[in-house]
């Protein structure tokens, strides 16, 4: 038990750098003592003492803000990091090392005792915070769950999954139009792929202008090269100016 406790509190130190000491950690982490108290709800739980594994998960969510079902399964070196609304169902499985921010929900879309009605986060899952993770499917190891993003179907190992509802990012062209998007100043991350006509638009525009940027760039090797052959052709410093106006763009697209 103690070891189990002593691993916890070394990932939080690991993961939050606002964590200071282990003593500041065992006594002021709320996620930490979400974890310590499903354990012995749990056990409870499993051992037929239901009612009792029921109410000391009562007890820690009134504690600790965070619900989390006795019938759940957590592994080793879960983070809950603030935490505050987490709630977990009864059939989910978080596995190690994963870290879970406030306001997620792995609940369920199922009526049917006794079925798989929540999710099952692979190790070192990030579920980010105010995402909702729907139904009895996978989130595979290394996967991660932007901010308020909705699943509601499996996410592949090491991908991306944003949006409402969530689209997974793992293409090498997604890759690079989040990267193109993030350098002008907002991020794609919170459209949809293919139902929203501006998203569309978006993906069109930022598709444009990263191909422009490197048909620029080859463009201004070649002069550069021509200007070392001629030294009397120096380019302009006027050509040279970004006339690119992002700032325009983040007001059009209302950000």
């Amino acid at each position: 038990m103690f070891s189990r406790l002593r691993a916890d509190i070394a990932c939080i130190l690991e993961r939050d750098p606002a964590a200071r000491s282990s003593w500041e950690v065992l006594t002021c982490y709320p996620g930490l003592h979400a974890v310590v108290l499903h354990r012995a709800a749990h056990w409870c739980w499993t051992h037929g003492l239901k009612w009792l594994g029921r109410f000391v998960s009562h007890l820690s969510r009134f504690l600790t803000g965070i619900e989390i079902h006795p019938g759940a399964r957590i592994g080793e070196r879960v983070f809950f990091d603030h935490a505050m609304g987490v709630v977990v169902g009864e059939t989910a499985e978080i596995g190690d090392g994963c870290t879970i921010y406030q306001g997620v929900t792995l609940g369920g879309t199922s009526l049917y005792k006794g079925a798989k009605r929540h999710p099952t986060l692979g190790r070192n899952v990030v579920v980010g915070a105010g995402a909702q993770v729907l139904g009895g499917f996978e989130v595979g190891d290394g996967a991660r769950i932007g901010s308020n993003a909705v699943v509601v179907k499996p996410v592949p190992a090491g991908a991306t999954a944003v949006g409402n509802p969530a689209r997974i990012i793992q293409a090498d062209a997604d890759l690079k139009r989040e990267q193109a998007a993030s350098q002008m100043g907002f991020s794609a991350y919170g459209v949809t792929q293919s139902d929203d006509p501006l998203s569309q638009a978006m993906r069109g525009l930022i598709d444009n202008a990263a191909t422009q940027e490197h048909q620029i760039a080859l463009l201004w090797q070649a002069i550069d090269k021509l200007s070392e052959q001629r030294p009397d052709c120096v380019p302009s410093d006027a050509a040279r100016r970004e006339n690119f106006e992002a700032e325009k763009l983040n007001q059009m697209v209302g950000k």
